[in-house]
This record gives structure tokens, C-alpha cells and sequence, in this order.
């Protein structure tokens, strides 16, 4: 049964501890290892580091993406990597809004059952779910107007803050951001990060955002090096009994 204290402010939004996460089946030494690592309810943290680093890696470990073989990850004080996938996957679609690097919208379908289907996966009441698009698209400067268009018309930006308005449709005490590479010119990053900051701060979303952009560093509260997070995987730190 999920914790009832679900919405205790004083408990830590994302919690990890000694998470370890095996890449090859036949090579136990090729993984990452995170010690421990607790983000506060609220807090908007940069993770940067280069390509290849392990910031997509932790980002799908947060979302649930990917399961840890060792180590615990709790979200709002739930055992989110224990949970069962289907427990799990409601929970991301109702608690966590997550905006992939390519967006990942469905081409052909209208910018409105995009944004629905967020809503259809959490369960929620769609019944408002036009009007409270409108507002989301207002927010991010965004024409109620391209709610009938499909997403393949759309410029990149304006993808990127469709992307955006899927992730926060249901209202998600977390907001996880995978480095979008839709900014074409430094004025538009810049428009984009003032916007999703200000989202954030007027909903009280707890944001973690990736990027090997350490210019970026400049709108959040705290920035922290991936290579600070990991630890070499090594015996003492991991027990392999049970890994496959």
C-alpha cells in the first residue's frame, strides 16, 4: 500500500540509497554507483556533467524507467524502485512529469491528445483537460490556436514546450528534464529556462534538470556533477550475489 504521508513537506522529495545499476549482464564491473543522494521537496538542481557521463541514466532511474539491481530509490517518501512496474508506472504518470531529450511526442496526433494522453495514463478526469491546456499553453506563450494542429507541424520550440505542458498537465510534485535540445539560438534558451523556472516556483515542482550546459547553472538553486554522484563499482561498495 502506498504511504499515506504522501504529501509530508518535511520529508525529502527524492531519496537514494547505495544504488547500484548494472549496464552489462555478462560484466559486473560495468555499472554506476551511487552512494546515497536526497534532493528536498521544492529544490531545482542542475545535473551536468559530459555526454556519456550518466546523467540520462540517473534521470531514467528517477522516472523508473530503469530499475535498480541493488540500493533503494524513494519518491515522496514512496519505495518507488520496489513497487510493481504497474504500480510504479501510476505513480510516474500521477506524481512525476518527465520531459525526454526528443520530447517523444506521437507525430501524427494533435497537440490536445498529446497533453490527454498524460492524463488518460494517471487516471485523471480529462473532462477538463482543454481548458487546463489553454492555461498551460498561455504560460509558456504558446497559442491556444495549435491545440488542433498535429505535433510534426510544430516547430522544435514549439515541441519542446508542448513537451513541457505534457509533463505538468497533471500537476506533478516532481518535474525530471532531459537536457531538450530544442534551443536554436542563446535568446530562445533563454526565454524557455525563465519560463519553466517561474512555472516551477509558482507550483512549488521540485525540478531536476540535465545538461552538459554549465551556463545553465545560473537559473537553479544548486548544480552538482554527475561524477560527484558515482562511485567507481567496486566489491566493498556492491555485493553481487544475485546479480545477473
Amino acid at each position: 500500500m502506498l504511504n499515506t504521508e504522501l504529501f509530508d513537506t518535511e520529508s525529502p522529495a527524492i531519496k537514494l540509497e547505495a544504488v547500484y545499476l548494472q549496464y552489462d549482464n555478462s560484466n559486473s564491473d560495468v555499472g554506476i554507483y551511487i552512494p546515497a543522494w536526497t534532493v528536498k521537496r521544492g529544490e531545482r538542481i542542475l545535473l551536468y556533467g559530459e555526454s556519456g557521463s550518466g546523467k540520462t541514466t540517473i534521470l531514467n532511474l528517477l522516472s523508473g524507467i530503469l530499475i535498480p539491481n541493488q540500493g533503494s530509490i524513494e519518491i515522496l517518501r514512496q519505495p518507488f524502485s520496489s513497487l510493481p512496474s504497474h504500480r510504479r508506472d501510476r505513480f510516474r504518470a500521477q506524481h512525476i512529469g518527465v520531459v525526454f531529450q526528443q520530447f517523444n511526442l506521437i507525430p501524427y496526433l494533435s497537440v490536445l491528445k498529446n497533453i490527454e494522453l498524460a492524463c488518460y495514463f494517471a487516471k485523471s478526469n480529462t473532462r477538463k483537460t482543454k481548458a487546463a491546456c489553454v492555461e498551460l499553453l498561455e504560460q509558456l506563450k504558446l497559442s491556444a490556436s495549435i491545440l488542433c494542429r498535429p505535433a510534426n507541424s510544430l516547430s522544435v520550440g514549439q515541441q519542446q514546450r508542448v513537451a513541457i505542458a505534457r509533463a505538468l498537465i497533471n500537476n506533478p510534485e516532481i518535474l525530471l528534464v532531459d537536457e531538450p535540445t530544442s534551443a536554436p539560438d542563446t535568446a530562445a534558451k533563454e526565454s524557455f529556462m525563465a519560463i519553466l523556472m517561474k512555472m516551477c516556483t509558482l507550483s512549488g515542482t521540485t525540478l531536476v534538470f540535465v545538461s552538459h550546459d554549465m551556463d545553465l547553472r545560473y537559473y537553479f538553486e544548486s548544480s552538482i556533477e554527475v561524477s560527484s554522484l558515482i562511485q567507481p563499482v567496486e566489491s566493498e561498495n556492491v555485493s553481487f550475489v544475485g546479480v545477473e
